[in-house]
Protein backbone atom coordinates (compact mmCIF):
# COMPACT_ATOMS: atom_id res chain seq x y z
CA UNK A 1 0.00 0.00 0.00
CA UNK A 2 1.31 3.52 -1.34
CA UNK A 3 1.10 5.72 1.89
CA UNK A 4 -0.27 9.49 0.99
CA UNK A 5 3.26 11.50 1.44
CA UNK A 6 6.51 10.01 -0.42
CA UNK A 7 9.38 8.52 1.07
CA UNK A 8 12.11 11.45 1.36
CA UNK A 9 15.23 8.56 1.37
CA UNK A 10 14.00 7.53 -2.08
CA UNK A 11 15.87 8.66 -4.92
CA UNK A 12 12.44 10.23 -6.20
CA UNK A 13 11.29 11.42 -3.24
CA UNK A 14 14.52 13.83 -2.04
CA UNK A 15 15.19 15.34 -5.35
CA UNK A 16 11.52 16.62 -5.34
CA UNK A 17 11.41 17.72 -2.01
CA UNK A 18 14.61 18.92 -1.87
CA UNK A 19 15.89 19.19 -5.80
CA UNK A 20 13.90 21.47 -7.81
CA UNK A 21 13.59 25.35 -8.23
CA UNK A 22 10.28 25.36 -6.92
CA UNK A 23 11.57 24.09 -3.60
CA UNK A 24 14.28 25.93 -3.17
CA UNK A 25 12.83 27.96 -0.32
CA UNK A 26 12.10 24.86 1.60
CA UNK A 27 15.87 23.33 1.06
CA UNK A 28 17.33 26.74 2.24
CA UNK A 29 15.40 26.86 5.22
CA UNK A 30 16.06 23.03 6.39
CA UNK A 31 20.19 24.13 5.88
CA UNK A 32 20.19 27.14 7.81
CA UNK A 33 18.74 25.41 10.25
CA UNK A 34 22.16 23.81 10.67
CA UNK A 35 24.49 26.58 9.83
CA UNK A 36 26.31 28.96 11.96
CA UNK A 37 24.66 32.88 12.02
CA UNK A 38 27.47 33.76 9.81
CA UNK A 39 27.08 31.16 7.42
CA UNK A 40 23.54 31.27 6.75
CA UNK A 41 22.59 30.64 3.32
CA UNK A 42 21.41 33.83 0.94
CA UNK A 43 21.13 31.45 -2.19
CA UNK A 44 21.85 28.04 -3.79
CA UNK A 45 22.55 26.71 -7.22
CA UNK A 46 21.73 23.05 -8.06
CA UNK A 47 25.43 21.27 -9.24
CA UNK A 48 25.64 19.79 -12.59
CA UNK A 49 26.11 16.10 -11.87
CA UNK A 50 27.36 15.80 -15.51
CA UNK A 51 30.77 18.29 -14.32
CA UNK A 52 31.41 16.25 -11.30
CA UNK A 53 34.33 13.68 -12.19
CA UNK A 54 32.73 10.40 -13.12
CA UNK A 55 31.95 7.90 -10.18
CA UNK A 56 28.79 6.86 -11.92
CA UNK A 57 27.94 3.80 -9.23
CA UNK A 58 28.73 6.18 -6.33
CA UNK A 59 26.30 9.25 -7.70
CA UNK A 60 23.53 6.49 -8.10
CA UNK A 61 23.26 6.42 -4.27
CA UNK A 62 23.68 10.02 -3.19
CA UNK A 63 22.17 13.58 -4.13
CA UNK A 64 24.43 16.53 -4.22
CA UNK A 65 23.43 20.23 -3.84
CA UNK A 66 25.83 23.11 -3.79
CA UNK A 67 25.15 26.12 -2.30
CA UNK A 68 26.38 29.80 -1.36
CA UNK A 69 26.33 32.18 1.11
CA UNK A 70 25.94 35.46 0.26
CA UNK A 71 29.91 36.10 0.87
CA UNK A 72 30.56 32.83 -1.80
CA UNK A 73 30.62 30.20 0.41
CA UNK A 74 29.92 26.75 -0.63
CA UNK A 75 28.73 23.35 1.20
CA UNK A 76 26.84 20.05 -0.06
CA UNK A 77 24.00 18.81 1.23
CA UNK A 78 24.81 14.58 0.98
CA UNK A 79 21.66 12.26 1.34
CA UNK A 80 22.61 8.20 2.09
CA UNK A 81 19.86 6.18 1.42
CA UNK A 82 21.07 2.86 2.57
CA UNK A 83 23.59 1.38 4.61
CA UNK A 84 27.05 1.92 3.31
CA UNK A 85 31.05 0.54 3.81
CA UNK A 86 33.30 3.34 4.32
CA UNK A 87 31.05 5.83 4.83
CA UNK A 88 33.30 8.30 6.70
CA UNK A 89 35.81 7.66 3.56
CA UNK A 90 33.44 8.36 0.85
CA UNK A 91 32.13 11.62 2.90
CA UNK A 92 35.78 12.81 2.71
CA UNK A 93 36.17 12.10 -0.51
CA UNK A 94 33.00 13.69 -1.67
CA UNK A 95 33.84 16.99 0.24
CA UNK A 96 37.23 17.33 -1.66
CA UNK A 97 34.82 18.63 -5.10
CA UNK A 98 34.00 22.19 -3.94
CA UNK A 99 37.68 22.73 -2.62
CA UNK A 100 39.19 21.47 -5.93
CA UNK A 101 36.90 23.64 -7.67
CA UNK A 102 38.34 26.58 -6.10
CA UNK A 103 42.09 25.79 -7.89
CA UNK A 104 43.06 28.56 -10.28
CA UNK A 105 45.48 27.92 -12.89
CA UNK A 106 48.38 30.38 -13.23
CA UNK A 107 49.62 31.98 -10.05
CA UNK A 108 47.26 31.35 -6.72
CA UNK A 109 47.93 31.76 -3.45
CA UNK A 110 45.64 28.91 -2.10
CA UNK A 111 43.15 31.10 -0.20
CA UNK A 112 39.91 28.55 -0.07
CA UNK A 113 36.11 29.38 0.94
CA UNK A 114 34.72 27.73 3.75
CA UNK A 115 32.85 24.00 2.71
CA UNK A 116 30.17 22.42 4.77
CA UNK A 117 29.29 18.57 4.19
CA UNK A 118 26.01 17.50 5.34
CA UNK A 119 24.82 14.23 5.70
CA UNK A 120 21.06 12.97 6.35
CA UNK A 121 21.82 9.76 7.45
CA UNK A 122 18.87 6.80 6.97
CA UNK A 123 21.06 4.96 9.36
CA UNK A 124 23.18 4.60 12.47
CA UNK A 125 26.96 4.68 11.62
CA UNK A 126 28.29 4.78 15.34
CA UNK A 127 29.50 1.54 16.27
CA UNK A 128 29.26 2.06 20.41
CA UNK A 129 25.57 1.53 20.93
CA UNK A 130 26.25 3.76 23.79
CA UNK A 131 28.55 6.62 22.65
CA UNK A 132 25.92 7.29 19.74
CA UNK A 133 24.58 10.63 19.16
CA UNK A 134 21.65 12.26 16.97
CA UNK A 135 23.50 15.48 15.50
CA UNK A 136 27.43 14.66 14.91
CA UNK A 137 29.52 18.08 14.16
CA UNK A 138 33.11 17.52 13.00
CA UNK A 139 36.41 19.40 11.97
CA UNK A 140 40.06 19.22 11.85
CA UNK A 141 41.63 19.79 15.49
CA UNK A 142 44.91 18.85 16.82
CA UNK A 143 45.46 16.17 19.86
CA UNK A 144 44.16 19.27 22.75
CA UNK A 145 41.06 19.99 21.14
CA UNK A 146 41.75 23.24 19.62
CA UNK A 147 40.39 23.83 15.66
CA UNK A 148 43.54 23.42 13.19
CA UNK A 149 41.48 24.13 10.32
CA UNK A 150 37.82 25.98 10.28
CA UNK A 151 37.25 26.59 6.53
CA UNK A 152 36.17 22.24 6.36
CA UNK A 153 32.90 21.21 8.54
CA UNK A 154 31.62 17.62 8.38
CA UNK A 155 27.82 17.80 9.86
CA UNK A 156 25.75 14.00 10.31
CA UNK A 157 22.71 13.66 10.79
CA UNK A 158 21.82 10.01 11.85
CA UNK A 159 17.85 9.77 11.34
CA UNK A 160 17.46 6.71 13.40
CA UNK A 161 18.77 8.23 16.85
CA UNK A 162 15.93 11.36 16.70
CA UNK A 163 13.10 10.05 18.98
CA UNK A 164 11.57 13.27 19.79
CA UNK A 165 7.83 13.10 19.58
CA UNK A 166 5.61 15.65 18.53
CA UNK A 167 4.86 17.03 22.23
CA UNK A 168 8.53 17.20 22.97
CA UNK A 169 9.12 19.33 19.37
CA UNK A 170 11.24 22.56 20.84
CA UNK A 171 12.99 24.07 17.51
CA UNK A 172 12.06 24.63 14.25
CA UNK A 173 14.66 22.29 13.62
CA UNK A 174 13.46 19.57 16.31
CA UNK A 175 10.35 20.10 13.44
CA UNK A 176 11.99 19.57 10.18
CA UNK A 177 13.87 16.29 11.47
CA UNK A 178 10.34 15.01 12.69
CA UNK A 179 8.62 16.22 9.09
CA UNK A 180 11.49 14.23 7.75
CA UNK A 181 11.29 11.01 9.33
CA UNK A 182 7.81 10.61 9.62
CA UNK A 183 7.17 12.05 6.40
CA UNK A 184 5.48 8.95 4.95
CA UNK A 185 4.18 7.42 8.25
CA UNK A 186 1.82 10.53 8.05
CA UNK A 187 -2.02 11.10 7.08
CA UNK A 188 -2.67 14.23 7.77
CA UNK A 189 -0.12 17.47 8.50
CA UNK A 190 0.21 17.36 12.35
CA UNK A 191 -0.85 20.86 14.17
CA UNK A 192 2.38 21.29 15.12
CA UNK A 193 3.75 21.79 11.63
CA UNK A 194 1.27 23.77 10.06
CA UNK A 195 3.20 25.98 9.05
CA UNK A 196 3.86 27.64 5.71
CA UNK A 197 7.28 25.71 5.11
CA UNK A 198 6.20 22.82 6.26
CA UNK A 199 2.39 22.55 4.33
CA UNK A 200 4.31 23.14 1.46
CA UNK A 201 6.48 20.72 2.00
CA UNK A 202 3.65 18.17 2.54
CA UNK A 203 1.88 19.57 -0.52
CA UNK A 204 4.98 18.69 -2.60
CA UNK A 205 5.39 15.15 -1.22
CA UNK A 206 1.45 14.26 -1.53
CA UNK A 207 1.38 11.07 -4.19
CA UNK A 208 -1.91 12.40 -5.30
CA UNK A 209 0.01 15.05 -7.00
CA UNK A 210 1.84 13.12 -8.94
CA UNK A 211 1.26 12.56 -12.74
CA UNK A 212 1.53 8.93 -14.20
CA UNK A 213 5.06 9.32 -15.17
CA UNK A 214 5.87 11.05 -11.89
CA UNK A 215 4.02 8.04 -10.04
CA UNK A 216 5.79 5.15 -12.27
CA UNK A 217 9.25 6.79 -11.30
CA UNK A 218 8.35 6.60 -7.76
CA UNK A 219 7.43 3.21 -7.22
CA UNK A 220 11.09 1.85 -8.90
CA UNK A 221 12.49 4.19 -6.30
CA UNK A 222 10.68 3.15 -3.50
CA UNK A 223 11.59 -0.70 -4.81
CA UNK A 224 15.41 0.18 -5.28
CA UNK A 225 15.34 1.55 -2.07
CA UNK A 226 13.66 -0.92 -0.23
CA UNK A 227 15.88 -4.22 -2.07
CA UNK A 228 18.96 -2.20 -1.06
CA UNK A 229 17.78 -1.67 2.03
CA UNK A 230 16.73 -5.25 2.81
CA UNK A 231 20.40 -6.35 1.35
CA UNK A 232 22.33 -3.69 3.31
CA UNK A 233 20.47 -4.30 6.47
CA UNK A 234 21.31 -7.97 6.56
CA UNK A 235 25.21 -7.13 5.44
CA UNK A 236 25.75 -4.28 7.64
CA UNK A 237 23.28 -3.62 10.89
CA UNK A 238 23.29 -7.18 11.79
CA UNK A 239 26.55 -8.38 10.42
CA UNK A 240 25.16 -12.10 9.53
CA UNK A 241 25.94 -12.07 6.01
CA UNK A 242 29.72 -11.31 6.43
CA UNK A 243 29.92 -13.88 9.09
CA UNK A 244 27.90 -16.49 6.94
CA UNK A 245 29.95 -16.11 3.77
CA UNK A 246 33.48 -16.12 5.60
CA UNK A 247 35.39 -18.59 3.58
CA UNK A 248 32.52 -20.08 1.78
CA UNK A 249 32.63 -19.53 -1.45
CA UNK A 250 29.52 -21.48 -3.14
CA UNK A 251 27.07 -19.25 -0.76
CA UNK A 252 29.31 -16.18 -1.68
CA UNK A 253 28.69 -16.87 -5.18
CA UNK A 254 25.08 -17.67 -4.77
CA UNK A 255 24.64 -13.98 -3.27
CA UNK A 256 26.02 -12.45 -5.88
CA UNK A 257 24.08 -14.20 -8.08
CA UNK A 258 20.83 -12.66 -6.44
CA UNK A 259 22.12 -9.78 -5.89
CA UNK A 260 23.12 -9.26 -9.42
CA UNK A 261 19.68 -10.67 -10.44
CA UNK A 262 17.97 -7.27 -8.62
CA UNK A 263 20.38 -4.96 -10.17
CA UNK A 264 23.04 -4.15 -7.99
CA UNK A 265 26.14 -2.25 -8.63
CA UNK A 266 29.23 -5.08 -9.08
CA UNK A 267 31.73 -2.85 -6.56
CA UNK A 268 28.67 -2.64 -4.00
CA UNK A 269 28.63 -6.97 -4.12
CA UNK A 270 32.10 -7.16 -4.32
CA UNK A 271 32.14 -4.99 -0.89
CA UNK A 272 29.37 -7.56 0.52
CA UNK A 273 30.69 -10.87 -0.55
CA UNK A 274 34.13 -10.47 -0.96
CA UNK A 275 34.41 -11.74 -4.67
CA UNK A 276 36.48 -10.19 -7.05
CA UNK A 277 34.64 -7.96 -9.36
CA UNK A 278 36.00 -10.40 -12.00
CA UNK A 279 34.50 -12.93 -10.51
CA UNK A 280 31.12 -11.28 -10.52
CA UNK A 281 31.50 -10.19 -13.85
CA UNK A 282 31.55 -13.99 -14.87
CA UNK A 283 28.98 -14.54 -13.48
CA UNK A 284 27.05 -12.63 -16.00
CA UNK A 285 27.59 -14.92 -18.77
Amino acid sequence: MISKYFNPYTDFGFKKLFGEEASKDLLIDFLNQLLPPQHQIAQLNFKNPENLPETTDERKSIFDIYCESITGERFIVEMQKAKMHFFKERSLFYSTFPIREQGHKGLWDFHLLPVYFIAILDFKYDEKEDERKFRRDVCLKYQDGEVFYDKLHFKFLQMPLFNKQEHELETHFDKWVYFLKHLEDFDHIPAILNEPVFTKGFEIASVAHLNADQYDAYIKSVLSYNEAKAVLDTAFEEGKLEGKLEGKLDEKFEVAKSMLSKGFEISLIADITKLSEQDIKALLS
